[in-house]
């Protein structure tokens, strides 16, 4: 009887681990939509960044059009380099809050209820992940980027009762506004393991050495010091410290094993993170939540704390992090809601792109059941279910290129091989496949921006191209260029039109309000139906009440049909993506789907 007693224990063990997690139920009816600030949209051209914003010295420089070929040397970055990749990460095109602002009602039509954006603070690059300052907004995102660097400079940055409120800042308080009156979260980058060389407690460090009150914030490996007099023997050393993996742009913070951040930046954290969720003390005008950049570097004491400040400030706060393969250790209730669904995102790949990598259906759902039980249920239910992101080459362009690891870091530059090519109907098929599952599978789906409007691109950086617009697609508005340059020697490719895909778009519209609106795909349990490997057939149930749906993928080059029960309460079927109807007869149903398509049949309730 002891293994039974044993199986008690497990169970008991396991329902009191379950008890304690809770996470926001918002977040389980979240459809996630990334947006890379930079290259989203450009509201107000009155903020374009400056050369020396962009701290481009020394050479011509200027912003760059928002409709031109993306591969295409301008002007001035050919009189620097002949190489795309020499002059790429120098680009700015101006995208602004004003700019999301503008498109709030796109994505309302869209179906998104909640935003996730890429750094928003302070920072010289592109990207914003080098943070010069967490209290401010970028001062080129708001509508008075000269007012704003003056009014930061008037600060003490260490001291919270100094700092104000600028342009840029408001700006993004309008935005969250706007986007909470349309019913939309908002949550934002929290990049807290490390900063950029121009934040300002690293510049007091590299400027004062030893004498700085922050010398002890930073890993610092040595001081820059010259010979003492009449001691020739004696060699200076040179001003040396960590960066995050080696990147010397970017220095880390100083970790501690009793409180993860050491003293100093620990506290920072925890004011910025209180100005940002209750900005003039109303939770209701601060973000809802936090994406959390390379939180497996700092150690999880910190974490445990900061949750604490978190929650207490708004309960329903949604906390996740860009960890990608196992993340128990943070989702066990007391740090992360969730994080980013990497492993997801591997096993789509594999079984839907890859071909002489692929796994059958069969590998496909034992996956898909493993990645479900490495964390408590209502963590599964509110995982950001992602296929790409800033970090990877765009779907549509992975389905162009498949039989690569996930997140090979593939662009021309590395890989001669890569085809950086329009994705052709074939593939637009297959990536509405893709999205069908998105959409249906348990966890919150997450779409990187422009994946509905039809765009593709390599690894970073060609995945940040400027967001397609419909409105800048016709003749009135100047019209995107054809992408037809190549990017290295030798490359070929044809000349590809970059034009809006509003069949495309109209598809995830759909199947964004289908999933809104029926808790079947939202909230109901998951039952996997069929993985046939023979007829390279997946087909599962989601369930909720008196709602049911039946998701089914055809992976096969042929028709494929099957016969499977409906339940004695249900008649009658609708496709989704047909619209034609499919009944049971005395409670089987009849399953037809065409090659290299799928199925979402939804239950007419009565």
């Amino acid at each position: 009887m002891k293994w039974f007693a044993f199986f008690v224990v497990a169970v008991v063990c396991l329902a009191t681990a379950e008890a304690q997690i809770k996470v926001p139920e918002w977040a389980k009816k979240a459809v996630w939509y990334q947006i890379f600030p930079e290259r989203f949209r450009n509201g107000d051209s009155n903020n374009d960044p400056t050369a020396k914003d962009a701290e481009v010295y020394h050479r011509e420089w200027h912003v760059s059009p928002w409709t031109s070929d993306w591969y295409k040397l301008q002007p001035w970055e050919k009189k620097y380099s002949d190489n795309f990749y020499d002059v790429v990460f120098d680009r700015r095109y101006g995208g602004d809050l004003e700019g999301v602002v503008d498109e709030l009602p796109y994505l309302k039509k869209l179906g998104i209820n909640a935003i996730y954006f890429n750094p928003v603070f302070e920072s010289p690059s592109l990207h914003k992940y080098n943070t010069a300052s967490y209290v401010h907004i970028d001062h080129n995102f708001g509508p008075d980027p000269k007012g704003d660097l003056k009014m930061m400079s008037e600060e003490n940055p260490a001291d919270p009762s100094t700092w104000k409120w600028t342009s840029a800042d408001k700006e993004f308080l309008k935005l969250v506004k706007k986007a909470h009156e349309m019913g939309m979260k908002v949550i934002i980058d929290g990049v807290f393991n490390h900063v950029g060389t121009d934040f300002w407690a690293f510049k007091d460090v590299e400027k004062n050495q030893q004498k700085s009150k922050y010398k002890n914030w930073f890993v610092i490996k040595s001081w820059s010091e010259i010979p003492s007099p009449g001691n020739d023997s004696a060699k200076g050393s040179t001003f040396d410290y960590a960066g995050w993996w080696g990147n010397k742009s970017l220095p880390i913070f100083r970790k501690d094993s009793v409180t993860g951040l050491v003293h100093g930046p620990y506290e920072y954290i925890m004011d910025i993170t209180k100005r940002w969720m209750e900005p003039n003390g109303n939770p209701k005008d601060g973000v809802d939540g936090w994406r959390l950049d390379v939180p497996n570097e700092i150690p999880h004491p910190f974490w445990k704390d900061w949750r604490k400040l978190v929650k207490g400030i708004n309960p329903n706060a949604y906390i996740v992090g860009e960890i990608w393969d196992n993340a128990s250790p943070w989702l066990q209730g007391d740090e992360f809601d969730a994080v980013m669904n990497y492993e997801f995102a591997k096993a789509v790949v594999k079984f839907f792109i890859n071909k002489k990598l692929g796994i059958t259906p069969a590998q496909f759902d034992s996956t898909l059941e493993a990645i479900r039980n490495l964390y408590p249920k209502d963590i599964d239910y509110v995982m950001q279910n992602l296929i790409d992101s800033h970090d990877t080459d765009r779907l549509a362009s992975m389905i162009v290129n498949p039989d690569r690891a996930y997140d090979s870091g593939d662009s021309p530059r590395n890989n001669p091989n890569y085809d950086i090519a329009k994705p052709d109907a074939a593939a637009i098929k297959r990536q509405k496949l893709i999205v069908l599952f998105q959409m249906t599978y348990v966890g919150a789906p997450m779409i990187y921006y422009g994946d509905e409007a039809g765009m593709w691109g390599a690894d970073d950086p060609d995945d940040r191209k400027p967001m397609l617009w419909p409105d800048l697609s016709t003749g009135s508005f100047g019209k995107y260029e054809d992408e037809k340059s190549c990017p290295v020697p030798g490359c070929k490719r044809p000349d590809d039109k970059n034009v809006f895909n509003w069949d495309l778009f109209d598809y995830y519209k759909k199947l964004v309000h289908e999933r809104l609106s029926n808790p079947a795909l939202t909230v109901g349990s998951y039952k996997t139906l069929v993985a046939d490997d023979s007829k390279k057939v997946f087909v599962f149930e989601r369930k909720y009440g008196k709602h049911t749906a039946i998701v089914g993928f055809n992976l096969s080059d042929a028709k494929q049909t099957m016969d499977i029960a409906s339940g004695k309460d249900i008649k009658t079927y609708k496709d989704v993506l047909s619209s034609k109807s499919v009944s049971a007869k005395k409670g089987v149903l009849h399953i037809e789907i065409r090659p290299g398509w799928g199925v979402l049949l939804v239950s007419q309730v009565s």
